[in-house]
């Protein structure tokens, strides 16, 4: 939401997808979110930006491997830090910028096959929790987009939102985020 709230360009995109493709008289269904392509779109970029964990779960070589000129032993443990490379200029263009549409015509997705983004890690350390993911989030922000009209207390601009993070085993906003729900639009 925070970074909804802060890119009023890319909320108006997603709210016109949500009352082009559900209309303004019924609930968000799970039933609709194949159709909603932006939403997808944001919640990979969500992902990308601010995983729930800087680290994906350690991983154990089985053998000893040379992987860009570092040795790794046998049985070494290898920590990967997706927060990186969700920002690595050398896989993404303007990396700190949140731009949903890279992933619009793109082919990566959630399940680890690509070097450049797995936020659910990959292999036989996969999340098990990515299928409710998946659904229960964009589904939940689906509904909160769709029900009501969110703006910031007043005085405040979407510029002022402070998007420092909280590190540790999961990941969070510093400062939590205050929005103000108005249900004008459902009129």
């Amino acid at each position: 939401m925070a970074e909804l709230i802060k890119n009023p360009r890319c909320m108006k995109i997603l709210q016109e997808e949500l009352i082009r493709e559900i209309g303004r008289d019924r609930a968000v269904k799970e039933s609709d979110l194949p159709k909603l392509t932006y939403l997808q779109a944001c919640l990979k970029e969500i992902l990308r930006l601010h995983p729930a964990g800087p680290l994906i779960l350690p991983h154990r070589a089985a053998e000893s491997c040379i992987v860009m000129d570092y040795t790794f032993p046998k049985d070494s443990q290898v920590l990967l830090n997706f927060w990186a490379i969700g920002r690595n200029p050398s896989y993404w263009e303007d990396p700190l910028e949140f731009k949903p549409e890279r992933f619009l015509n793109s082919s990566i997705d959630f399940k680890g096959n690509d070097f450049e983004y797995f936020p659910f890690g990959s292999g036989r350390r996969f999340c098990p929790g990515m299928p409710m993911v998946a659904k229960q989030i964009p589904l939940m922000v689906a509904s909160f987009i769709h029900s009501f009209d969110w703006s910031l207390p007043q005085g405040i601009s979407p510029n002022d939102i402070d998007m420092t993070e909280k590190y540790g085993i999961a990941m969070g906003m510093k400062q939590p985020l205050l929005v103000v729900p108005k249900a004008e639009h459902l009129k």
